[in-house]
């Protein structure tokens, strides 16, 4: 496989992305380490899934929020794994805290959420990624492009994460470790089901949306965002760093009158 005997860690892995994440490094020959902060049912499903193609799997129950955790659980994963290859920062949520119905406390809280543990994760794994000359990804959201309309803490964090891809790809230069970001656009998890379900015609809506999606008129599936971040992670792209690619059917930049 493409990530042959390599250990790497996914924040968020119990659903959505992180899930196909854990799923698809696992089919391509990974150890891997996930967190997650919901449910143990899904966090043990995940963990089947890994071992059912023969891979080491490690899961914590940890909030990305929670720095003490956050370090403790990093250092546990060098332990049992004994390096640490791949960083895969995913964990985030699309809150809704806007300009008119957010406040300071939420805009903060979101930013704990969603871009603050980037870093944490980044700088609590670097001495581990400097002696394996590891790669980081960090996944990222059209947002910081586009806007939404009221989320503004989720789209700072978006542009915050996509900073700081570029950032630590230069600091990391020395050390030969890779940065990069996979940007997703409409990609139907749990979470953006979630969101559809907020509507008073959820397939209406959901019509509307894949109907501009240019590629196929279709939602980007988990695994399509994952076999990207797969090559981004592995050897393969061994001379690509601080690059935003967007996995997401041309939808953030082909013209909109398709």
């Amino acid at each position: 496989g493409l990530l042959e005997g390599k250990k790497a860690i996914i924040t968020g892995g119990s659903r959505g992305i992180g899930r196909a994440l854990c799923e698809i490094f696992a089919r391509e020959g990974a150890d891997i380490a996930f967190n997650y902060n919901v449910s143990d049912e899904r966090a043990a499903a995940t963990v089947d899934q890994i071992q059912s193609h023969g891979r080491q799997a490690l899961s914590y129950k940890v909030s990305v929020t929670d720095r003490p955790g956050i370090i403790k659980m990093v250092r546990e994963i060098h332990e049992k794994f004994g390096r640490i290859d791949g960083l895969v920062n995913n964990a985030g949520v699309n809150d809704g805290v806007g300009l008119e119905s957010g406040n300071y406390e939420a805009f903060l809280s979101s930013l704990h959420k969603n871009l603050i543990h980037y870093y944490l994760m980044a700088h609590y794994a670097l001495p581990e990624l400097k002696k394996s000359k590891g790669a980081i990804v960090n996944i990222g959201s059209k947002t910081a492009e586009t806007g939404q309309g009221n989320t503004s803490a989720y789209a700072a964090s978006n542009g915050g994460r996509n900073a700081l891809t570029r950032e630590w790809a230069v600091e990391l230069l020395k050390y030969g470790i890779r940065v990069n970001a996979v940007i997703v656009a409409e990609c139907y998890t749990p979470l953006y089901e979630s969101w559809i379900k907020t509507f008073d015609n959820p397939e209406a809506k959901l019509k509307s949306i894949t109907q501009k999606i240019p590629l196929e008129k279709r939602m980007t599936t988990a695994e399509e965002i994952a076999n990207m971040v797969a090559f981004l992670l592995s050897d393969k792209s061994s001379h690509t760093t601080g690059q935003l690619i967007y996995v997401d059917g041309g939808y953030t930049h082909l013209d909109r009158a398709l």
